[in-house]
């Protein structure tokens, strides 16, 4: 079975959605933000202390390892569709879904939260959804509203995941 791939905004849902997923599925989950920092042996924020550039390198090095996986459910970060190579990866042996949520709704779901891009400006979520909105619908096989009821993302996923066993 192809991988199932989980790109959108920080706090869309792909991390909760997709254990969800793996669980019911009884596939494998990974989230690529945890699995870095596993393997690189260094925090997000540390990486972006030195540089986006580095983050980023980072991430396209953890993105070409879970590219390997068989029939897993990998939740990407936010800023995964930045780079055109990691979508190309992703997108050999795997099904891309796009989780949208507008940032008005994934505001609520932040607060206190510690992610690098968003922690000094809760604003800047508007900024960086309509820098990738664009990027989220080219590299989406699927694409799925989350801006409503939780079992029913669930239930439009597993559909998606049912496709491809069949």
């Amino acid at each position: 079975m192809k991988n199932i791939v989980l790109i959108g905004m920080p706090g869309c849902g792909k991390s909760t959605f997709g254990k969800r997923m793996a669980k019911r599925l009884q596939l494998p989950f990974y989230d690529a933000d945890t699995v870095l920092e596993e393997r690189e042996q260094r925090t997000i924020k540390a990486f972006f202390a030195e540089s986006e550039d580095a983050f980023r390198a980072a991430e396209t090095r953890t993105l070409a390892y879970l590219a390997e996986c068989d029939g897993a459910v990998i939740a990407t970060g936010g800023g995964a569709v930045k780079r055109a190579e990691n979508m190309e990866l992703l997108k050999r042996g795997g099904v891309v879904v796009f989780i949208d949520r507008k940032p008005e709704n994934i505001i609520g779901c932040i607060a206190g939260d510690a992610r690098p891009l968003l922690a000094a400006d809760k604003q800047k979520l508007y900024t960086l959804y309509n820098e990738r909105i664009a990027l989220y619908r080219r590299y989406a096989d699927y694409t799925i509203d989350n801006n409503g009821d939780f079992g029913r993302v669930l239930h439009e996923l597993l559909n998606i995941a049912a496709k491809l066993e069949g």
